[in-house]
């Protein structure tokens, strides 16, 4: 977006006298209060395979191993931790060790459900193998706590062995039999209806979707949603009771159809996004947050930025009194977005734009990058996160070819973040995406660097963050302005100026498109209501502007597939989201033109 502007140490004696202490305290309670613990692990040294744990992506190798003669090894991905848990019958208000030999890098041991507090222990880097041990007490309620090991997104594979869970046994109750019957129902572009039979014994089911448990339900049906269009899914499922989980079912596929609207993102049908000046001023004047009108569903505070570019530290900082008069206090801002999200809409900090380079070339940059925009969201109480990162901000390194697998820091460590922060703040988190065109479309000609070098590394260099992301992505909305000439689905180049560019581009992210020209490499369409097309406000926002009558010819166009132009898209998209707009001050500058005309079409 153009924006025109210490540790405290104990003394030596003190640690030993108490060490002395709880020494001879655990000595006097050990053998009454162990008298009934075991290992309730089941193959935690991983001698029968994978048997009793269920892994993203893990399998059990002969060297190295900590003892015995296998071992877990499990290879996160840039967008899988590698995850293996499985579901342990305990007591109630019992007391619990988790302990195991690790590996690797980022690995990660602990255990969750316990009803008190999950617990998590890791290590950030051991050559050699390494004990992780950690403690908890269940509630007065618990009879099931999973314990689990993943590594993290994109940091190499690691190993795990003699995993052990040692407390009062939960009874001999065993798994129940594997389901049967397992069959698909209603199919849409989204979401696969599941039933199977019942199984004697079963208190829930787990649903699996290729290979990764996704859900549990207490009946014999599901339906699985947040699907992408025009994919095959195979899907498995398993029954469980309080001894743990069944083997899986057989496997039963589904293809879900044509792309259409779908999902669930708290926004209306059709949404107005647009980018208010919060830290900045220019020539379009500052706005005020609660003068913002009701018609904007989504407002993009604009903008977070880093201390340094490859720092990941980003900061808010509102606009001074005396660059942006009007402004108005920290205690009048956040009353205002408490007042916007009262009325329904979204309020998100939005990273980037023109001078806000970010570059999360490590590891350590991510986790600052993690810390910071949650401690911005947090401060200010907002809805979610808007990347707008622009001109060098992602690229490509020159072995980095498939947009399924990257392997370039800065986009691994990106989708890790993203993808940190999601789990971090759970499913009602809206994350929102505003790349220009070269980052995105000209990925369907080239892709990086290309296969014999001399291309700029940035092309289509989103591709593989949308790709991750695209079951946690609320809304993409494409700037289709500042754009040079692209190549659309139609083997023609478009450009700038009218409705055809607009339907274009978003024909080919509703439609799908080969990657660098290679048929047998589509990047997959998305949801219609994960799109909306994005322009500028008015001639002074940015290069591309269209008159009201363009933006009605692109949507008639795309949503009813009438008052097309010369370019015919693949689809018709009623559920096409709405419209991005660079930005609220600018189109408030103009007088309102683009809210009137989303008013107008939509009502």
């Amino acid at each position: 977006m153009d924006r025109s502007r210490p540790l405290t140490r104990r003394p030596l004696v003190a640690l030993l006298t108490a060490a002395a202490l709880a020494a001879t305290s655990m000595t006097a309670l050990s053998s009454a209060a162990r008298a009934a613990d075991a290992d309730l692990a089941r193959n935690g040294g991983f001698e029968s395979g994978l048997d009793g744990w269920t892994c993203t992506a893990g399998t059990t190798v002969n060297a190295p191993v900590h003892s015995g003669t296998s071992a877990l090894k499990a290879t996160p991905s840039g967008a899988d931790n590698a995850r293996c848990s499985q579901t342990v019958t305990v007591e109630p208000n019992a007391q619990y060790t988790l302990a195991g030999h690790v590996r690797g890098s980022y690995v990660h041991l602990g255990a969750s459900g316990t009803g008190t507090t999950d617990v998590s222990t890791w290590t950030q880097s051991a050559p050699d193998w390494q004990q992780l041990t950690t403690t908890f007490r269940t509630g007065p309620a618990t009879t099931r706590v999973t314990i689990h090991l993943h590594g993290w997104y994109g940091t190499g594979a690691y190993h795990a062995d003699d995993i052990t869970l040692t407390g009062p046994g939960g009874g001999t109750e065993q798994p129940p039999a594997p389901p049967t019957g397992l069959r698909t129902g209603t199919v849409t572009s989204t979401s696969v209806a599941l039933s199977w039979s019942p199984v004697t014994g079963a208190t829930g089911y787990a649903v699996y979707r290729d290979g990764t448990r996704i859900r549990t339900v207490s009946g014999t049906s599901a339906t699985v949603t947040g699907l992408s269009p025009a994919t095959a899914y195979a899907f498995q499922v398993a029954a469980v009771n309080d001894a743990g989980e069944s083997a899986r079912s057989a496997t039963v596929t589904a293809t879900t159809t044509a792309p259409d609207s779908g999902g669930d993102s708290g926004l209306p049908p059709h949404a107005l996004v647009g980018y208010l000046h919060a830290s900045f001023a220019n020539g379009s004047g500052y706005t005020r947050l609660a003068d913002v009108p009701d018609s904007w569903d989504v407002i993009d505070l604009a903008f977070g930025e880093p201390t340094s570019v490859t720092s990941g530290d980003i900061r808010f900082d509102r606009c001074p009194a005396s660059e942006c008069p009007g402004v108005e206090s920290d205690a009048e801002f956040k009353a205002a977005i408490k007042d916007k999200q009262a009325a329904g809409k979204k309020v998100l900090i939005s990273i980037g734009g023109a001078n806000g380079q970010v570059q999360l070339t490590t590891t350590a940059a991510r986790d600052t990058f993690v810390s910071s925009v949650s401690k911005i969201i947090d401060e200010y109480g907002l809805d979610g996160l808007d990347i707008d990162f622009e001109g060098h901000s992602l690229s490509l390194n020159a072995d980095d070819t498939d947009f399924r697998n990257p392997r370039t820091p800065v986009i691994v460590n990106l989708i890790s973040a993203l993808k940190t922060l999601k789990a971090r703040y759970g499913d009602d988190f809206v994350l929102t995406m505003a790349p220009e065109t070269f980052f995105v479309q000209l990925g369907h000609q080239y892709y990086g660097t290309g296969k014999w070098g001399g291309q700029d590394p940035r092309a289509g260099a989103y591709l593989p963050v949308i790709h991750a992301l695209r079951d946690d992505l609320t809304l993409l909305h494409v700037q289709d302005y500042n754009s040079g000439p692209i190549l659309g689905l139609d083997n023609q180049y478009h450009s700038m100026g009218g409705a055809d560019f607009h339907i274009a581009m978003t024909d080919m992210l509703l439609t799908g498109f080969p990657v660098a020209g290679d048929a047998n490499n589509v990047f997959p369409p998305l949801r219609a209501d994960q799109v909306a097309i994005g322009m500028p406000a008015t001639t002074n926002a940015g290069n591309g502007y269209v008159s009201p009558a363009e933006v009605t010819k692109t949507l008639d166009c795309l949503t009813k597939r009438t008052n097309c132009g010369s370019y015919t898209p693949h689809g018709t998209w009623p559920g096409l989201r709405g419209l991005m707009t660079w930005s609220i001050n600018w189109d408030r500058f103009g007088g309102w033109e683009f809210q009137r005309t989303f008013d107008g079409y939509f009502g």
